[in-house]
């Protein structure tokens, strides 16, 4: 397994707090205007990837100058979006962790396709997460350790018609093997109390959402 987390910035949300993320061994993957954002914040993507019609002539060259590596292709003739083209390379690369930075925007199809993604990583077994300022989400199939840290609220959706067996530790609103339905509010607006909480559950695919307000 290769040791390394891999960072997709798509061309979603990105400010400063998408730069912080970054960490000194993580390799960059920049997702068509995702990949000028890095660029022209210091860095060389490994990979920049997409059809890069969000990004003009001049930029594309930008980024084609200050990437180590380009992947594009026709923006018509395609059947997989840019994040998912990126996923799917990172995947193949069999990283330790895959963070998704700049997946979420003013685009609901596109934020909502790439929560969908979640689902590839979870079936190739590799960790997989959504971040962006005001978020972290997950999707498990079985358990997920989460630590105390700035975000206010956990909320439990379930991306499967049916979750079932789910059990919280260390939770204000604690849960013993129940069951969510796809519909169901029940999971919303939770409040971690200890330094750490376990989520776990027996069958289904459970989305685990942290967020804060601020």
């Amino acid at each position: 397994m290769n040791t390394n987390r891999i960072l997709l910035f798509a061309g979603g949300s990105l400010e400063q707090w998408a730069i912080r993320q970054i960490q000194p061994e993580d390799w960059l993957v920049g997702v068509d205007r995702g990949a000028l954002f890095l660029v022209r914040h210091g860095f060389s993507p490994r990979l920049s990837i997409g059809d890069f019609d969000s990004v003009s002539l001049e930029e594309q060259a930008e980024i084609e100058r200050h990437s180590q590596s380009i992947s594009s292709c026709d923006p018509v003739m395609k059947d997989l979006t840019d994040t998912e083209m990126a996923l799917t390379w990172a995947l193949e690369q069999n990283p330790a962790q895959i963070v998704l930075i700049g997946a979420l925007g003013s685009r609901f199809d596109h934020s909502l396709a790439n929560v969908h993604l979640l689902q590839k990583a979870l079936g190739a077994g590799i960790p997989c997460k959504i971040v962006d300022e005001h978020n972290e989400i997950h999707l498990i199939d079985r358990m997920l350790m989460i630590e105390h840290d700035h975000f206010t609220h956990v909320s439990l959706l379930p991306l499967s018609p049916e979750v079932t067996g789910i059990t919280l530790h260390g939770f204000q609103y604690p849960l013993s093997n129940a069951t969510l339905r796809i519909g169901d509010t029940l999971g919303i607006s939770n409040v971690l109390v200890a330094d750490s909480g376990t989520i776990s559950i027996q069958s289904g695919k459970l989305l685990v959402i942290k967020s804060t307000d601020s």
